[in-house]
């Protein structure tokens, strides 16, 4: 990502210096009620990243209001973006925050271009756009118009349960366009939720979110992710979590293990050393060749949900036909996103055709912009 230099002439108590890694920076902010935090405001050229065409991701844009993400989580596999920023993928991914403060005007000013053909967006698939910034910062009030008003379909996954505020802006977008609807949780034990996911809220509340989408007649799909071997992938751990979705009226599940990219595989590994240090030479086995667990575990785990999927009536989908289990990495080919996480009309595991010719003007893609789900 780069930006053009900017300079602020607003003096403020919170400021400090700013950080000459980060280009188009106006200033970065600590400020009390986020101790622990830095926010680097930056000026960005563009908001629309185009997803390269070549990606079996079921969305040809996405856009990224942070980069960094306070939900700690550790297992993130888009830490390694901000070593493009000079930052590391471990703490500074964690409390070094970037907030492009003009997102919402240079997004109006991309969607009102003749070009632009109205395709479907994605944000939360790089870092969270629900994330504690976004209590500051309030962007996401301001996409949500600029994409409903230009007629742009989109959808939102999240952990962050601040989509709340947003709910009647939400449910007026969806009578202007197609809007989808994700919530990703998988930890169901609050102790290890504290100590994989610390700046998250607890997969209780983001089920609580669940039931107040679907209260307002909104569908929301649950990524039932990342799913730990040899921590979160027993049984009754298993079948607690799909019980508790079920119950939250979600439209949809997909379960997906978990993947370790690096940046995220370092952070994590670090982690299970310390508090399951008994589990290290699994996991070794398990990511030897790749970032995906075997097919063998895959077949594994489809085995073991099938069931508990029929149990909670997760494995039907709207007019009775049988729902996919889908064990891999959302936008492999086999894999679709769960019902209600799409814009109506999309196809889960396939990007939407576009009877448009290619336009004139494409955004480009953000650099180190890698995508994530979870």
């Amino acid at each position: 990502m780069r930006w053009d230099a900017q300079r602020l002439g607003l003096d403020e108590p919170t400021a400090l210096p700013g950080m000459p890694s980060i280009r188009g920076l106006l200033r970065s902010v600590q400020v009390p009620e986020f101790p622990g935090l830095t926010f680097h405001e930056v000026r960005a050229k563009s908001a629309l990243n185009h997803v390269p065409g070549e990606s079996a991701m079921p969305f040809p844009y996405t856009i990224n209001p942070y980069r960094g993400c306070s939900h700690s989580c550790r297992y993130c596999f888009a830490r390694k973006t901000h070593e493009w920023l000079e930052l590391d993928a471990g703490r500074d991914f964690d409390t070094q925050v970037v907030v492009k403060t003009n997102l919402v005007d240079v997004l109006r000013r991309e969607l009102a271009r003749p070009s632009w053909t109205r395709e479907h967006v994605a944000l939360g698939t790089n870092t969270d756009p629900y994330q504690r910034a976004e209590g500051r910062y309030k962007l996401m009030p301001g996409v949500i118009r600029a994409l409903a008003d230009s007629g742009t379909p989109f959808s939102i996954l999240t952990k962050g349960t601040l989509l709340r505020r947003d709910i009647p802006l939400l449910a007026e977008a969806a009578q202007a366009v197609p809007v989808g609807l994700g919530v990703s949780m998988a930890i169901w034990d609050d102790e290890l939720h504290a100590g994989l996911e610390p700046g998250v809220p607890s997969p209780r509340a983001r089920l609580d979110l669940v039931k107040t989408l679907a209260d307002a007649g909104l569908a929301c799909g649950v990524f039932l992710a990342p799913v730990l071997p040899g921590l979160t992938d027993g049984t009754a751990h298993l079948d607690a979590a799909l019980a508790a979705i079920a119950a939250a009226g979600a439209t949809g599940v997909t379960v997906i293990p978990l993947h370790l990219r690096p940046g995220a595989r370092e952070w994590f590994m670090a982690w299970l050393s310390r508090k399951h240090p008994g589990l290290v030479p699994r996991y070794e086995q398990l990511y030897a060749r790749r970032a995906y667990v075997p097919a063998e575990y895959r077949i594994w785990l489809s085995q073991r949900v099938a069931p508990l999927l029929a149990k909670h009536g997760l494995d039907r989908q709207k007019g009775g036909a049988a729902r996919q289990i889908a064990t891999g990495v959302p936008g492999e080919e086999e894999v679709g996103f769960p019902e209600g996480s799409l814009p109506t009309g999309g196809m889960p595991g396939a990007r939407p055709s576009s009877d448009h010719p290619p336009a004139a003007w494409c955004p480009q893609p953000e650099e180190a912009e890698q995508l994530s789900l979870i």
